[in-house]
């Protein structure tokens, strides 16, 4: 059964959903529902009732028209575009679209990013066919990935010294902002080999190959229900599906039906936690 901090997250994910999708329309960009959003549109027509976020993609030069454009329509609204490059303080590779009418704390992510309730959107860039030379990106992009959350001070727990601490230095944030450039730059590396034909999440936490997706996959699609709303999602959703889930129909057992990441939400002058 979901509970009211569940709902209430999913309401306000649904909104900036519906805001990203208004300025997708606007300015033709083509994107599709990835991870557990997939699977809550085709299995539930909805999100997962006990899911805390939904997961958007887009091809990287879509990706980047989006990271143009959002900040100036955002600039009368309460949204906010978080990326590697707005937040200092942000780690990861990938955008998300903030509400800023809200504050969260997330399980096993403490940090001095700015937090409020989100819709992650994430890049998708070509990769080559060799096992090998994936292996050699995906590897080099993880050291980056360590030596940035080390740098802007991620940790599963709570410090105590941690309030102690001051704000990093310029010399410390231009050092991981030079790391932040070096990752952008292997995850984009190979997308101006017009024969290659796949593309990837290179932010996935899933198995490499579970988020590994051919041009025409990536491209053909289908608008599906979404809770009061439409998504965009791909054509071959089930071979997706299937490569992600296995028996994706099948519910898993209930000791697994818990929600993933955000354990307080601070939202119209209310405290929601768990």
């Amino acid at each position: 059964m979901t509970d009211i901090l569940t709902q209430t997250i999913q309401q306000i994910e649904l909104t900036i959903f519906k805001r990203f999708s208004e300025l997708a329309a606007k300015y033709r960009l083509h994107y599709i529902a990835m991870g557990g959003t997939l699977l809550g549109a085709i299995r539930h027509q909805g999100f997962i009732p006990w899911d805390d976020d939904m997961d958007i993609a887009l091809l990287r030069p879509d990706y980047e028209r989006l990271l143009e454009v959002a900040p100036a329509e955002f600039q009368n609204d309460h949204y906010y575009l978080q990326t590697p490059w707005s937040d200092d303080n942000y780690a990861l590779s990938y955008a998300k679209i903030l509400d800023r009418n809200t504050y969260i704390e997330e399980r096993n992510n403490v940090n001095n990013a700015r937090k409020g309730v989100f819709l992650d959107i994430f890049p998708l860039d070509k990769v080559p066919d060799s096992t090998e030379k994936q292996r050699r990106q995906i590897i080099n992009i993880r050291k980056l990935d360590s030596r940035i959350y080390l740098k802007l001070r991620y940790n599963i727990i709570d410090n105590p010294i941690r309030k102690f601490q001051g704000a990093l230095s310029s010399e410390q944030l231009t050092a991981a902002n030079i790391f932040k450039q070096k990752r952008q730059s292997l995850m984009t590396t190979y997308n101006d080999h017009p024969d290659l034909n796949l593309v990837k999440n290179l932010a996935s936490q899933y198995a490499y190959e579970k988020e590994l997706f051919s041009l025409n996959q990536v491209k053909e699609v289908t608008t599906v229900p979404f809770e009061d709303t439409q998504i965009v999602v791909p054509k071959d959703y089930d071979v997706i599906l299937n490569g992600l889930y296995g028996d994706y129909f099948k519910l898993p057992p209930e000791s697994q039906q818990v929600e993933k990441h955000i354990v307080k939400l601070i939202y119209d002058n209310q405290v929601f936690e768990r």
